[in-house]
């Protein structure tokens, strides 16, 4: 007999029958079994079989309940009776015995049919994303022998028909019609503690808690909640955040015979069920299980079993009825989730270590403005997401946030962040009237305050990460132990976080130019931004912007070098090759080796680990380097830069007071000094992440290398959990291999999906994208001064560059810092999303590049090669 044909299914079958034929407990088990959690040994009679059970006995007119039982009747006693009946005759009902042979020949082949087994209900739309169906059907223990097992198993089909049951399924609107019943028979492990674990808090709907509850013995005293029982919470570095120890008042223990007994706890009542370091390790686990089943965005709850060495799964299913937590101002509101603040750095879909990396830190450096001066902002909240395997700010959160706390409304929050999302509805009084209004101002002096003290502080805060960074760079990964991987993961996380107050800061760096805008607004009536974007043309000293001088230069050193000129035209040039090709007294060679000692941490969407540092692969600068050689003029741009400030300031000097020419230009100084900082931020948490690739590259080798994972580039779609657990020596790593093949596919698959702008609750929406024709103006933000006419050049990706050609128009989605090299060569910018405060604005007021951003769909609307003109004055394109 083929697997196809059996009845009972051990996990990996059950796994490839789906929760159709075993139900969402069994499926979910064989899921954990092929991930290589813990489980039981054991496996699932099919809801076939259950059909076959009703057919044999002639139950199918019995059970056709679904109009007569309603949510009005079930109660009844005349209802009571009927599924009283319905249970009668199926425990008195007859196995079919070809079933009968089969399951006890299958328990017997796995070693567990004369063992004590636990017989568990596993109905067909149970444990799923719609519905738990937790507590509705039975699960019996300690169940010892065959005829016990064949009982038990009746007894679960019976408990499809409770009251409980069918009301459950009224009201979940779940016909009876689509459930049948499967059986979990496994055996039973042997319990020192058992209980629940969740990967967040599902009393509050906070996710930035694990929560565990423990007790003596097995789990039935937990699940049942008939003790009190510790309660142990964990933030997600599954650190130990608070302790209760309940009373415990009893344990669950196995009977002489079939079934449980409930006894007094005695002495052990007061002390703490699990010992700290397995309560890190149940932590660890329990993000696993959310990683894996829940793919980091459904959340887990667990139950679990402590044998004394170590934990063992008997079940896991989503958490289903989480309650949202937010801000009690916006509670009418649904979420509204954007991508606008991640499409410059993270438009794609994340690499798997990426994403669990950097969610906490990203989370925690959005949440600090507001911790920076108020105690009354929940704690937890929730401001990132994953969707389709791209990052989502929730933009609904943050739009309340900051007009409740420092009164800046929705209309000017999107005007910062960009994107094309709506804005909330909030109280149509001023934001600064009023008792409420006074507290905003004092809040938005606190931030002001605490700012201030960072950004003085910034270059002290600069030069420790880039030590730390420097530090990190001179280990010798090759020859770590493994424990030592944790210290240097630890260290990094550390950084990280000690470095989330000045990335949060560095979000404020560039208030002054606003206030430089509005300075000028009052002398130049519709004109104040335009020429604040004038102004900053060439004056910062913006490392992203530097980066792109540098290329150019080295463009002009390659045009002037024969040998850098001989391998750059040879028709076999490749790029990784320069290091042999050229000579070490070549003029370029030199220069290209000084620019990577700068810049080379940096890379081509920089932010994912996955991608390689410049310093590793050169391909794309040099590539940059061979299209602009043969035009390649930096003292033109800063030529260019140098009269458009000059004619900049001859408009503004004449007609502006006096009084009101310090305060611009105090504004102005400190406004490039603004932007400077806020892209060094950038560079120095890119810097930090290029010895955590090294080291993270390491373990990947090695872990290859025993096996654990195909090949070493497989350590990017583990995630930092999975590889601290190995490490730790929680886990052998078993099933990881597959795991991150299906990763793999799994992104393959959502990289050609075309990302939602917006998700309001769980539906995702995208911004209609009007027609546009001849003479049309596409209206965005203008972000640098500025008009230009030229051929609109549509890039997606910035390895796409060799198509822009001199003067070109570049038409991107979002730029960035990899895609500054490209700026120079453009007589201006468009992007479809974007602000005025985004890396892209910053780099083109700095080149002195026209440019709009933040039109929505303009890849879309605009063809290669037409014919259109920006005026990043007036923030628009015309075509």
């Amino acid at each position: 007999m083929s697997s196809g044909d059996n009845h009972f299914l051990f996990w990996p079958e059950a796994l490839k029958a789906g929760a159709e034929t075993v139900g969402g407990k069994g499926w979910n088990l064989g899921r954990l079994a092929r991930y290589g959690f813990d489980i039981p040994l054991g496996g699932v009679l099919s809801a076939t079989a259950y059909r076959y059970f009703i057919e044999y006995n002639h139950l199918e007119e019995a059970i056709q309940i679904e109009k007569e039982a309603t949510p009005d009747n079930i109660g009844s006693v005349e209802m009571e009776e009927k599924l009283a009946r319905i249970r009668e005759k199926i425990i008195d009902g007859l196995i079919p015995q070809g079933i009968q042979e089969e399951l006890l020949t299958r328990l017997s082949a796995a070693g567990i049919l004369d063992k004590p087994v636990a017989v568990r209900s596993s109905a067909t739309a149970e444990d799923s994303g719609e519905a738990s169906f937790a507590g509705i059907h039975d699960s019996l223990l300690n169940i010892q022998g065959p005829d016990s097992t064949l009982k038990a198993v009746k007894a679960c089909y019976a408990s499809l028909w409770t009251p409980r049951a069918v009301a459950y399924r009224r009201k979940m609107n779940i016909p009876d019609s689509r459930m049948s019943m499967a059986i979990v028979i496994m055996a039973m492990a042997e319990a020192k503690a058992a209980g629940i674990a969740f990967s967040c808090d599902p009393g509050t709907g906070r996710e930035d808690v694990i929560l565990i509850n423990a007790n003596y013995g097995l789990g039935e005293s937990v699940v049942s909640g008939s003790i009190e029982p510790d309660e142990y919470r964990l933030d997600l570095n599954a650190s130990i955040m608070e302790k209760r120890i309940g009373r415990k008042e009893g344990i669950t223990i196995p009977g002489e015979e079939d079934g449980t007994e409930f006894v007094k706890s005695g002495a052990a009542a007061s002390e703490q069920v699990l010992p700290d370091g397995s309560i890190w390790e149940l932590g660890r686990l329990t993000l696993r299980v959310y990683e894996v089943l829940g793919q980091g965005e459904e959340h887990q709850d667990i139950e679990w079993v402590f044998d004394g060495d170590g934990f063992i799964l008997v079940q896991a299913r989503p958490v289903t009825a989480l309650p949202r937590y937010t801000c009690s101002g916006i509670k009418h509101h649904p979420d509204m989730w954007s991508n606008a603040n991640f499409r410059d750095a993270l438009p794609m879909v994340l690499s798997t270590l990426s994403w669990s990396r950097i969610k906490n830190t990203l989370n925690f450096g959005f949440y600090m403005p507001f911790q920076m001066v108020s105690n009354k902002t929940p704690a937890g909240l929730q401001f990132l997401k994953l969707f389709q395997g791209r990052a989502y700010l929730n933009i609904s959160l943050q739009q309340w946030l900051y007009y409740d706390v420092f009164g800046i409304t929705p209309r000017e929050f999107n005007a910062i962040a960009g994107g094309h999302q709506p804005e909330i509805k909030i109280d149509p009084k001023a934001p600064y009237a009023g008792t409420k209004g006074l507290k905003r101002i004092g809040n938005a002096l606190k931030l002001f305050l605490a700012v201030s003290r960072i950004r003085k502080a910034a270059d002290k805060y600069f030069d420790l990460f880039i030590n730390t960074s420097n530090k990190l760079l001179k280990k010798d990964y090759k020859t770590l132990p493994d424990g030592e991987f944790l210290n240097v993961i630890n260290d990094l996380e550390r950084a990280r976080i000690q470095f989330s107050p000045v990335f949060c800061a560095s979000m404020f760096f560039t208030g002054p130019v606003g206030r430089l805008a509005k300075a000028l607004e009052k002398t130049f009536p519709g004109r104040g931004n335009a020429l604040a974007n004038a102004l900053m043309a060439g004056s910062a000293d913006i490392t992203s912007a530097e980066h792109g001088y540098r290329l150019l230069e080295m463009a002009e050193i390659a045009r002037e070098d024969a040998d850098a000129g001989r391998y750059f035209s040879s028709g076999s040039f490749e790029p990784l090759s320069w290091m042999k090709e050229l000579p070490d007294n070549s003029r370029f060679k030199q220069a290209f080796i000084s620019y990577l000692e700068e810049y080379g941490h940096r890379g081509v969407y920089e932010l994912d680990i996955i991608n390689p540092r410049w310093r590793e692969d050169p391909s794309y600068l040099l590539n940059i380097i061979r299209s602009t050689m043969e035009n390649a003029d930096l003292s033109q741009i800063k030529a260019r830069q140098k009269e458009k400030l000059a004619k900049t300031w001859r408009q503004i000097k004449p007609g502006i007071p006096f009084y009101r020419l310090i305060m611009v230009k105090h504004w102005l100084k400190q406004s490039l000094k603004g932007v400077e900082m806020r892209e060094m931020c950038k560079s120095i948490l890119v810097k930090l992440l290029e010895p955590e690739r090294i080291m993270y590259r390491e373990i990947g080798r090695r872990l290859a290398e025993r096996g654990v994972i195909g090949k070493q580039d497989d350590i990017y779609h583990c995630t930092v959990t999975e590889i601290k657990s190995i490490l730790q020596e929680d886990w052998d790593g078993r099933g990881l291999a597959v795991l991150v093949s299906e990763r793999i596919d799994r992104r393959k698959e959502m990289e050609v999906l075309s990302p939602p702008d917006l998700i309001i609750g769980d539906v995702p929406e995208y911004v209609e994208t009007p027609a546009a024709n001849t003479g049309d103006a596409l209206t965005g933000i203008g972000v640098a001064a500025g008009r230009a006419s030229g051929s609109a050049r549509l890039i997606n990706h910035p390895q796409e560059g060799e198509k822009l050609k001199n003067g070109d128009i570049l038409v991107a989605p979002s730029t960035d810092p990899a895609w500054t090299p490209l700026f120079l060569k453009a007589s201006a910018i468009v992007m479809e999303t974007g602000g005025f405060l985004s890396h892209g604005s910053i780099v083109a007021r700095e080149y002195g590049i026209p440019a709009v951003v933040n039109i929505p769909g303009v890849l879309k609307l605009l063809r290669d090669e037409q014919q259109i003109t920006v005026d990043g004055d007036e923030g628009r394109v015309y075509i």
